[in-house]
């Protein structure tokens, strides 16, 4: 059930323990709060010192998300601002699941310390109507029971159809040695290996191997080879001649020496 809109009563009763701010004399505290656009503040309590007593009521319009209130404790001054006491933050939780809570919260100061106590009585009128259906409401229905599981469900025979108008499967009689399993015939040739009618006898090889024979290769030669002489020249003469150096005439009689005289 939504809160937008709903109304919370709020009790400050009064504060303890207050940090003290005055010297001389005793404080005058007074308590604000503030929630979303919602601002209360109660009177001053002249000479409340640390334990101040208020009993003021108020009445704050809740907003649907916002489930938490900030409160502050100031010290009224005639003379100069106010003085800062602590403040806290007051959680709805509680009271708006139970409708009442009475608890006192903490108060703490600008640096984070301990500042007081300050005691709070709310109410919530319309705690717990989500969870409490009316009389008026119709009862809640509950989905059937699923059936119980029957295997041999699965098997029956159709609605329309009798088990005495369904033909049964025909049934063949077994081939081979062996019954068969099932009453139809194989539609397609067995895959089982069927050895020859007459298989060659399987001769091992003797051991030692024998040695293996290079093949035989033709010694026809090469079309390109034939018809051409056979590669044989006259050998040369040894030693050989001797040549003439170049720069001298040739001698007119070879094999003389010396040479006749002109």
């Amino acid at each position: 059930m939504s809160i937008q809109g709903q109304l919370l009563e709020v009790t400050v009763v009064g504060c303890s323990k207050l940090k003290d701010t005055e010297w001389l004399s005793r404080q005058d505290p007074y308590v604000c709060l503030e929630y979303a656009t919602t601002k209360f503040r109660t009177r001053t309590c002249t000479d409340g010192g640390r334990n101040p007593c208020f009993q003021e009521k108020t009445t704050i319009p809740l907003i649907e998300g916002l489930r938490e209130i900030t409160v502050t404790v100031w010290n009224s001054n005639t003379l100069t601002f106010d003085d800062f006491i602590g403040s806290g933050r007051i959680q709805l939780q509680r009271v708006l699941s139970d409708g009442y809570d009475d608890s006192s919260w903490s108060l703490q100061s600008k640096s984070g310390k301990f500042a007081g106590e300050v005691k709070l009585i709310m109410h919530y009128a319309n705690a717990g109507k989500a969870q409490k259906p009316s009389k008026a409401e119709a009862p809640m229905s509950y989905a059937a029971t699923a059936p119980v599981y029957n295997p041999a469900a699965q098997y029956a025979y159709p609605p329309y159809a009798s088990p005495k108008s369904v033909a049964a499967p025909p049934s063949y009689p077994p081939t081979g040695g062996y019954p068969s399993s099932s009453p139809y015939p194989a539609a397609y040739p067995s895959l089982a290996y069927t050895p020859p009618a007459n298989p060659d006898p399987y001769q091992p090889a003797g051991y030692p191997p024998p040695p293996m024979q290079p093949p035989a290769y033709p010694t026809t030669a090469y079309p390109h080879t034939q018809g051409y002489p056979p590669a044989t020249y006259p050998p040369h003469p040894y030693p050989p001649p001797p040549q003439a150096q170049p720069g001298y005439p040739p001698a007119p009689y070879p094999g003389i020496y010396p040479p006749p005289p002109y």
